[in-house]
């Protein structure tokens, strides 16, 4: 049963937790909690999203929260590190957030930064972890792209290169170049009214999904199968959750068949302080199971009285278009 808004709110937590480095452009992360007969369930939607894009999101908090996560086929899920575009210096204490991953995600094409920056920290990141893979955000241009990805290869291989540019056709264009780098899409895939358009025009190598934009576990689930069927492996990533969040990514990672590569579920470490005192990653992996927070925590990180009431009052919206919605997994 699709809970009323009363319902969804009744337990509802407004938090503010803090970062210890600027990620995405923002220092603090805010995010709604909801509790229902399952467990606890995220809504984050970041907040240049529109409702209509955002309400993916609540559905994501709801299903975790009413419905609890499919059935798992592992109890541990490999992740990668996540290293900002930071400056080269920085990325080993960084690196110490994240202990035993043995593959790395560097963020680059950071607007106001140079290649020449992107490689050095590349390169800073491949004295300590083995696999790295680096992410563009969509943030270049076809031929940007191309040489930024042959001068990052110069000094060592790259496991693949997410979203180097923004659209489906410059992705297809760069995998065409023959860099050697694979491809792999995310906001394409995530962001798309038809998130197998990338693959079926032949614009990525893999597919990195992510479960709030998707609209919960469940959906993952189906789309990796979809995408099996076009030989595209999934990378199940996060979008900086908190430990609720982080445990749905892990529950639908978990649910996966196949699971070739580190998935980007340990950002975490990127928090000063999070809601629940979870298990530190053991040899690069990540336990699953349900998160529970932790009632000083959720008091301590709360956030103030006004964001709590734009929080309320964009799920309150994002909840009528919900209602909407034909939501068979409610039915």
């Amino acid at each position: 049963m699709f809970p009323s808004f009363d319902d969804l709110i009744s337990d509802a937590v407004v938090l503010a937790l803090p970062m210890r480095v600027r990620f995405r452009g923002i220092t603090t992360r805010e995010a709604l909690l909801v509790r229902g007969p399952a467990g606890w369930g995220e809504f984050a939607p970041f907040v240049e999203y529109d409702d209509d894009e955002a309400s993916q999101w609540l559905l994501a908090g709801i299903e975790a929260a009413w419905l609890g996560p499919p059935p798992a086929l592992r109890h541990a899920v490999p992740v990668n590190a996540t290293v900002p575009a930071i400056d080269a210096s920085a990325v080993p204490q960084l690196l110490e957030r994240f202990p035993g991953a043995r593959t790395a995600k560097v963020k680059v094409a950071e607007k106001g930064q140079s290649l020449a920056q992107d490689v050095a920290r590349v390169n800073e990141v491949r004295r300590h972890i083995p696999n790295v893979r680096v992410d563009a955000n969509g943030g270049w241009s076809v031929d940007e792209a191309i040489t930024a990805l042959r001068a990052i290869t110069e000094d060592g291989e790259l496991e693949y290169a997410e979203q180097p540019c923004a659209s489906v056709e410059e992705l297809v264009s760069v995998r065409a170049a023959g860099t050697g780098v694979r491809i792999a899409a995310d906001e394409s895939i995530r962001r798309a009214e038809d998130p197998l358009r990338v693959v079926r025009a032949g614009g990525a190598d893999v597919a990195v999904v992510k479960v709030p934009p998707l609209g919960g576990m469940r959906a993952v689930v189906a789309l990796s199968a979809q995408l099996a069927d076009y030989g595209v492996p999934v990378v199940v990533s996060s979008a900086l959750d908190t430990a609720v969040g982080m445990s749905a990514g892990l529950a639908a990672a978990a649910a996966l068949p196949r699971l070739p590569f580190a998935c980007g579920l340990g950002t975490g470490g990127l928090f000063v302080r999070d809601i629940a005192v979870t298990g530190a990653a053991v040899d690069g992996a990540l336990s699953v199971g349900a998160v529970e927070p932790d009632p000083v925590l959720l008091e301590t990180l709360a956030a103030p009285a006004d964001r709590r009431d734009w929080w309320l009052e964009r799920a309150r919206r994002c909840h009528r278009i919900l209602g909407s919605r034909d939501l068979p997994n409610f039915v």
